[in-house]
């Protein structure tokens, strides 16, 4: 763009003395117009940069990481396109995290943590509420927590239609024999206790839509050097899997 004024500027230079001096007038109403569009061009472009770079951090707070693309187009046109394009993607998906975290608001108000992890929502149960140290049988408490969790979902066809994950996850206290062996063994069967009870007469979710896997300690979300940090690491989580929409639009919006 810069360059096509340039060249324009300096043909006019050269063939002024041949127009008359409305034609010079008009000549020079086409220069300031260029520098104009010019000028909103770059205006329209810096305010999309900073649309862009203002949706990123919403989406990072929230826990979603986009990854942003480094590289810089030469043409303005081109670039302020694309910064408008992928505005519209990451609004888009925003949107989309956000209706979904509304549709769970009622998990929140009976005292479960939802929110955004490796660009997933999850919904974290404590282990602790759900079951006793070593044990892979729901406790009473633990029941009613899943009772209520079944019932947000039914109610939604929009949750109820969506596929879950049942991760189990322990601390790093290494368990010694028994009938698990290990945490990959108690993690795993924690999980499969969730999603028997979320699938089975209680829960009555549909069975199509549900998995479980175990992953022992490897996944902490706390330090386990302290108690409190032990008891965070010892939960079971509903991970809410991204549709095909989702997992597209951020695949499009990252850079290995």
């Amino acid at each position: 763009m810069r360059t096509r004024i340039l060249a324009f500027a300096a043909a006019l230079t050269v063939a002024g003395c041949g127009h008359s001096e409305d034609e010079w007038q008009a000549q020079l109403d086409k220069y300031k117009k260029l520098q104009q569009h010019e000028a909103d061009l770059q205006k329209q472009l810096d305010s999309e940069k900073g649309h862009v770079a203002d949706l990123e951090k919403q989406l990072k707070d929230m826990g979603v990481d986009i990854k942003s693309k480094s590289a810089e187009l030469a043409d303005r046109d081109k670039a302020l396109a694309e910064y408008k394009a992928r505005a519209a993607k990451l609004e888009a998906i925003r949107q989309r995290f956000e209706a979904l975290r509304k549709k769970l608001d009622q998990l929140t108000k009976i005292g479960l943590e939802v929110h955004i992890r490796h660009n997933r929502m999850v919904i974290s149960l404590p282990g602790d509420v759900l079951f006793d140290s070593g044990r892979d049988t729901l406790k009473k408490e633990g029941e009613e927590i899943l009772g209520k969790v079944a019932a947000v979902v039914r109610a939604d066809k929009g949750l109820i239609d969506r596929d879950y994950e049942v991760a189990g996850h322990t601390d790093s206290q290494p368990l010694q024999g028994g009938i698990f062996h290990d945490n990959w063994g108690l993690s795993l069967m924690r999980a499969r206790g969730v999603l028997l009870y979320l699938i089975g007469k209680n829960g009555e979710l549909p069975v199509k839509h549900w998995s479980a896997a175990g992953f022992a300690d490897t996944d902490p979300v706390a330090p386990n050097d302290s108690k409190e940090g032990q008891q965070k690491n010892r939960r079971c989580e509903l991970i809410v899997m991204p549709d095909v929409d989702e997992m597209l639009d951020l695949k499009s919006l990252t850079k290995e």
